[in-house]
């Protein structure tokens, strides 16, 4: 009885120490999410300016990827979740997160593209029509409504998931990319559109594409470690 005893114990210590292993083997965020978004909205936002800068056209709304990019972002939710028979309170809140951001920014897009032609349509109802005069020449033309300095909203939004991940995983380069996404929007405020999406590719770089390499490869090691 007593050998039988002390074979429970050692069988008890040898699955609390796999299980430590388990969590501790997926504590580390993979870094897709970052990486996906830093990725399609870096690129939508430099070829954003670079169209503004350099008077010239691609034929399509370049920001129909970041509609596109939510499907993978599912994707990886799903993903981890099937793999994992752990999960950890930081990966679930990680998880809500990116997954929330991803919600946000399909609606913030919708609505961009909705509200100006709705606004117009509900003011031609009431009779009513926007006007925008040339303070030099007196010329009135019509114009659609629209939000002025949206590009500074969506710096605002990107701040929320990077810091959050930064504070979550006690991770400093997502803090200070959260920071600068926050310094980008103040700044955003006193620039025109065309310098808005530079800063904009600038800060989701610097705030999640980098940040989310360097998880990436602490990911990787750290999978290769419990191998």
């Amino acid at each position: 009885m007593q050998n039988e005893h002390q074979l429970t114990e050692a069988e008890s210590l040898q699955i609390i120490t796999e299980m430590i292993g388990k969590v501790k083997s997926h504590f580390h965020e993979s870094g897709s999410g970052a990486i996906l978004w830093g990725s399609v909205i870096g690129f939508c936002s430099l070829m954003s300016f670079l169209q503004l800068y350099f008077h010239f056209s691609i034929g399509f709304d370049i920001w129909i990827l970041s509609l596109v990019a939510i499907i993978p972002q599912l994707f990886i939710v799903w993903n981890n979740r099937r793999k994992r028979t752990i999960e950890t309170y930081s990966e679930a809140a990680m998880n809500a997160v990116w997954s929330t951001f991803a919600i946000v920014l399909f609606g913030l897009i919708l609505y961009l593209n909705l509200i100006g032609n709705i606004s117009k349509q509900l003011m031609l109802n009431e009779q009513q029509l926007l006007l925008m005069k040339n303070t030099q020449t007196g010329e009135l033309k019509e114009i659609v409504p629209f939000v002025l300095s949206s590009n500074s909203l969506f710096l605002l939004i990107y701040a929320f998931p990077t810091l959050a991940t930064g504070f979550i995983r006690k991770f400093k380069p997502m803090i200070l990319g959260g920071i600068l996404c926050m310094l980008c929007f103040v700044a955003s405020l006193f620039l025109n559109t065309t310098f808005d999406f530079l800063l904009q590719a600038i800060a989701v770089i610097v705030s999640w594409l980098i940040p989310g390499l360097i998880l990436r490869n602490r990911y990787v090691k750290q999978q290769m470690g419990n191998v």
